[in-house]
């Protein structure tokens, strides 16, 4: 995909920079790309290998994540990873220059990813909100929302929830149906779609985690435990 907004979500320590990280590091193998991260703080520095890698942190070399991404343009890059969509200002920073053609990668503090459109289109002004729906309809590619899980080896290991922007979704989050969305994710396995109910009990499928972390760890406890009964 040449262009479009992945958003990688989480809570704090849940490892969204390392795979925000890893992804800059994929495209770094192969692809001559010209890639500029905006970060606060500035966590890994990327060495320029096949793409060419600028960092600009936050508070030092400029003054907003707004700012980061209008400056940005300038350069002419292909990726813009934004660290955080924290913000108003730097939530329509990230969807205008997404929408001029540029792959864009940024975080956000929720553990769904309903609740991520939920959050974003909730950030900005009501009388703005329709345009910010639609916009993000046509910008947005995936959102990964990812948890740290406890193994029973005590361990960590990875539960994401995965939502693919199929015509479905597109047409669900420009009429403001974003409740439909979790079935189409539920449904959407042969596209690589997985909520995390359904990643949970794969975990606990194959004896990785506990059934009490299953259910802890969910984000529908309803759901979780209908699928945990099922046999």
């Amino acid at each position: 995909i040449k262009c479009g907004l992945t958003l990688i979500t989480g809570i704090t320590g849940s490892g969204k920079s390392t795979t925000l990280d890893s992804i800059v590091d994929f495209h770094n193998k192969f692809d001559p790309a010209h890639v500029i991260i905006i970060a606060a703080p500035v966590e890994y520095v990327h060495s320029s290998n096949f793409c060419l890698v600028k960092h600009r942190e936050v508070g030092r070399d400029v003054l907003s994540f707004k700012e980061g991404v209008i400056q940005s343009l300038r350069q002419d890059p292909d990726i813009i990873i934004i660290g955080e969509m924290r913000d108003p200002d730097t939530i329509m920073a990230a969807l205008e220059v997404t929408d001029t053609g540029h792959k864009v990668f940024s975080t956000l503090h929720t553990s769904s990813a309903t609740e991520s459109l939920e959050r974003i289109i909730a950030e900005v002004n009501p009388t703005e909100q329709e345009r910010v729906r639609n916009r993000l309809a046509d910008v947005l590619v995936s959102v990964v929302s990812q948890k740290l899980v406890p193994t029973l080896d005590g361990k960590v290991v990875l539960a994401k929830e995965v939502m693919m922007v199929i015509p479905s979704v597109k047409a669900a989050i420009k009429n403001n149906n974003l409740s439909e969305i979790y079935m189409m994710i539920n449904q959407g396995g042969n596209m690589g779609m997985i909520t995390m109910e359904q990643d949970l009990k794969r975990l606990y499928d194959q004896k990785r985690i506990s059934l009490e972390t299953a259910v802890t760890y969910s984000n529908n406890k309803t759901r979780i435990n209908q699928l945990l009964s099922a046999k």
